[in-house]
């Protein structure tokens, strides 16, 4: 029999990819894959343009996976890289009003599935599971 610890980190792993998998169900009229979808809406909430290793950092991808991802993007006018201004070695990422448009669409479906599926959660049991998700996350982020 698993431990609850085991248990845990299996719920936890499994409910986060078939969230991941329902939103992409969801966004398929796009035509857009998971990683550019994410890489959208990641850009788009960065506070200001990030770097192409900041985003493959916040998507927790490697470098030249996110380089593939941009390129895509860039193409399919949703992106556009413009050069650091301190760093010439650094391109900085920006969506163009069509990637804001995608992005509008998906934090729309986004939302919307969040609704659905947290709709009949009491407030104060969402509130602690979110407050003990983020205390992992910090303890994770710790780690060496």
């Amino acid at each position: 029999m698993s431990s609850i610890e085991e248990r845990f980190s299996a719920a936890l792993h499994n409910s986060a990819r078939a969230w991941r998998l329902a939103i992409d169900r969801r966004l398929k009229h796009l035509n857009l894959s998971q990683a550019s979808w994410m890489a959208i809406a990641l850009t788009a909430k960065e506070a200001e343009p990030p770097s192409q290793t900041r985003l493959a950092a916040r998507a927790g991808v490697e470098d030249p996976t996110m380089v593939a991802t941009v390129d895509r993007l860039v193409k399919a006018g949703y992106m556009v890289r413009t050069p650091s201004a301190t760093d010439r070695r650094v391109k900085l990422l920006s969506l163009t009003p069509a990637g804001q448009d995608v992005y509008a669409s998906v934090w729309k479906e986004a939302d919307a599935l969040r609704r659905e599926l947290l709709g009949n959660v009491d407030s104060d049991t969402l509130r602690t599971v979110t407050t003990f998700l983020e205390a992992i996350q910090a303890n994770i982020e710790s780690l060496p």
